[in-house]
């Protein structure tokens, strides 16, 4: 992990950082010096992360006067509302300028199985996983691209003894996004349906502003998470093979991040088996996936459509 005085003082929003890899995101670079700011829907939740640092930080002042440490910004917002999602981005500019970088972190997950699937459901983790994103690139991505003034001695050049030309304007603001996916996106799992889909959806659009914008200053990253020991993996009813705490894959996002790398995917061997199982052909890979995860298909006789409204006659 890089020292804050290896790097200079940073202002990073995460989106649902109130638990897992968003709060342990925050937490790792908060102990960095940097201005961390922390949104989620849960007010009460992110508090309680901003409690954690400021022990955390009392605990490192007790056996090091050199302790280093940034500070942690609540700002509630709960993506899936644009709304909330515009005025939370004026706040942020407002009382604390346009971040250095963004992680759109917050996401759900709901498995179920296919002789169950639900529409309501799919809406929802979407709604979250996908559109809420798409709700803070539209408020923040002109911003990062807005062009700004050449210095002096660039934008001034001399065309004859009497003359000057002003060079164009084509440079963007620097900053830094990352997407949060995940390697259920590669390819469809058992009960991921919904999430698998919003996933693939992910990072299919991280590619894309990628590809857009590799000439701007703004750079577009990819994360895709294997296992990692959330309240969301928490939900699932199978072996979570290489599974990883959240303070890990905080580590190995960080050092991603800094790195030049566009996807930052972990742990490596998760990352190794999910590649290699993109590229399986089709004949191989839905037998083997749905052994190895115990989901063969015995559909109960009692398996009923799962619909949100009343039944129609």
């Amino acid at each position: 992990m890089t020292t804050p005085q290896a790097q200079q003082r940073e202002l990073i929003w995460i989106t649902g950082a109130s638990q897992g890899i968003g709060k342990s995101l925050a937490l790792a670079w908060v102990q960095e010096g940097h201005t961390v700011v922390i949104s989620a829907r849960n007010q009460q939740a992110l508090e309680a992360v901003r409690e954690q640092a400021d022990i955390k930080y009392q605990s490192a002042l007790s056996g090091n006067d050199n302790a280093v440490t940034g500070r942690i910004v609540v700002l509630p917002c709960d993506i899936t509302d644009q709304t909330q999602v515009r005025q939370s981005v004026q706040q942020l500019l407002v009382s604390e300028g346009l971040p250095d970088r963004i992680i759109l972190n917050a996401g759900t997950h709901k498995p179920f199985p296919a002789h169950q699937f639900s529409a309501e459901t799919l809406q929802q983790l979407v709604q979250v996983n996908l559109i809420g994103a798409g709700f803070i690139l539209e408020e923040v991505l002109p911003l990062y691209l807005k062009t700004r003034p050449l210095p002096v001695e660039q934008a001034v050049q001399t065309t004859g003894p009497d003359t000057t030309r002003i060079a164009p304007d084509t440079r963007t603001i620097k900053g830094q996004i990352a997407l949060v996916a995940s390697v259920a996106g590669y390819r469809g799992l058992p009960t991921a349906s919904a999430y698998g889909a919003t996933k693939a959806a992910m990072i299919n659009m991280a590619e894309s502003l990628r590809a857009e914008l590799c000439h701007t200053e703004l750079d577009i990253r990819l994360i895709n998470p294997g296992f990692v020991q959330t309240p969301l993996t928490d939900k699932n009813d199978f072996a979570m093979p290489f599974l990883i705490s959240a303070e890990q894959a905080a580590n190995d996002i960080i050092k991603g991040l800094n790195s030049k790398r566009f996807e930052i995917v972990f742990p490596t061997r998760m990352a190794m088996v999910m590649s290699l199982l993109k590229w399986l052909p089709d004949r191989l890979f839905f037998p083997l996936i749905n052994r190895s995860t115990g989901q063969a298909s015995v559909i109960p006789d009692e398996a009923t459509p799962q619909h949100s409204g009343k039944e129609t006659p």
